[in-house]
């Protein structure tokens, strides 16, 4: 029989575990929403919070690997998201959606496994849907859970059309 302190013990264990998931689900959220477009006019500041100082952001596999290249440090991470971010010309519209959550928990550090899609207007007028695997790493640094490490996989891509002809 297993004593009560266990059964709380094992329990306390079991709700960290709960409360790490949730954590870590919430921030990769926040960290879309950060990267759609309409979005928070200031963000860089909000994008920032979300990485370890010493992060590493990259672009892995055929497509990716060459595009994004990996970023490494949380300054340097924020630049380059915000050179794709208003005030930049670079997208109308952009929005992220995420599928395919996998997640895993061990002490300070989690990792996981996201399928995204990426709905994008360009300022050139063009429109695509992008497919990307995404793989992250968080650790729990100065009291909060931040990116460790943030991969990006293209998987696919196709252009969107206006079919309806209407404006937009």
């Amino acid at each position: 029989m297993i004593s009560p302190i266990s059964d709380i013990s094992l329990l306390e264990e079991r709700v960290r575990v709960l409360e790490a998931e949730s954590a870590v689900r919430h921030l990769l959220s926040r960290y879309m929403f950060l990267c759609d477009v309409p979005g928070p006019a200031t963000r860089d500041s909000a994008l920032g919070q979300l990485f370890c100082q010493d992060a590493v952001w990259q672009g892995v596999g055929s497509r990716y690997a060459v595009k994004f290249g990996r970023v490494e440090g949380r300054k340097a991470i924020v630049a380059m998201l915000m050179s794709y971010l208003p005030p930049a010309p670079h997208f109308l519209s952009n929005m992220h959606f995420l599928s395919g959550e996998q997640i895993t928990v061990d002490g300070f550090q989690a990792k996981g496994r996201w399928v995204m899609q990426q709905l994008s207007r360009y300022e050139s007028g063009q429109s695509e849907s992008i497919i990307a695997a995404l793989s992250v790493e968080f650790l729990w640094e100065a009291d909060a859970w931040r990116i460790s490490s943030f991969s990006t996989e293209r998987v696919d891509a196709y252009r969107l059309e206006n079919v309806q002809g209407a404006p937009l």
